[in-house]
Order: structure tokens, then sequence, then C-alpha cells
């Protein structure tokens, strides 16, 4: 086999594999959470941001991304041998159907309404309300995490 069908039998071969590894966007709606299965055992998982997801490990073949926070980030994971097995993009969205936005004085506020209305953090909306959402939110995180 002449050196250029070597060339293009190991670029065919390269992107085979590399295609193997990639996935399809993970889509995921905020304060919500997915099944992904994966293909292969999972030995490690790197999330990019964890402040837009999360990630449970149930084991090496299901975990469960939680949307914390719209916006898009990503997910790579790896088996034993630190070969990479999945690499998506996740993005969280927020249901938008149960949001009600009030525009008081030139300042937003947003709630979502469902079934009743109560406060939720929404870019662009007027600074101390989302400061207080923002200080209610780490409050009620450390009660969770026991601190």
């Amino acid at each position: 086999m002449n050196i250029l069908a070597k060339s293009c039998t190991i670029a065919f071969a390269a992107s085979l594999l590399a295609g193997a590894a990639a996935a399809r966007d993970i889509s995921v709606e905020t304060n919500k959470t997915v099944p992904v299965r994966i293909s292969g055992g999972a030995a490690s998982i790197v999330i990019g941001n964890k402040n837009i997801a999360d990630v449970g490990v149930h084991d090496e073949h299901l975990i469960f991304i939680t949307g914390k926070a719209f916006g898009t980030t990503n997910i790579m994971i790896f088996d034993k041998a630190g070969n990479q097995i999945m690499s998506s993009d996740v993005v969280v969205t927020s249901n938008s159907a149960n949001l009600v936005t009030i525009n008081k004085s030139g300042a937003s506020y947003t709630y979502d309404c469902s079934p009743g209305c109560r406060s939720v953090m929404s870019t662009g909306d007027q600074a101390e309300y989302f400061d207080q959402i923002v200080r209610q939110q780490k409050g009620l995180q450390s009660l969770n995490d026991g601190n």
C-alpha cells in the first residue's frame, strides 16, 4: 500500500473513532434531571461549568445530569484507560411556559407560576431582587449541605 493510501486509511479510522466519542447535545431544563446512558464503562466524568449543570453517577453506565442555570457547558467521559468515550454539549434551558416577568417602573421581576407564583433568578431582573434570590438560594443550599 502506498503512503497516500495509508495516510487516507489512518485519517478515516481516526475520524470514525472521533465520531464514536462525540454525542448529540444533551438538553435539560433548569431544576430538572435527565438520565444519560453510557456505552462503555465510565471511570471519570468532567463537566465544564458546575454552575450551569451538575452530574450524579448511578453506575459506570448511567449518569444523571441536572440543569442548574440557563446556559451551555460540556461534559466529557473517560474510561479506565483514559480514553474518551463521550463528549457532548449540555444545553440548559428554562421552561418559559411557566415564567412571568413583571416590569415595574423599568425594573424586571421574574416569577415561576406553576402552580403558584414564586420568585426565580433571571438574568436582567432588578439587581436587589436578583441578589435577594441568590442569597436565599445560597441559604437553602447550605441547609441541604448540612453546613
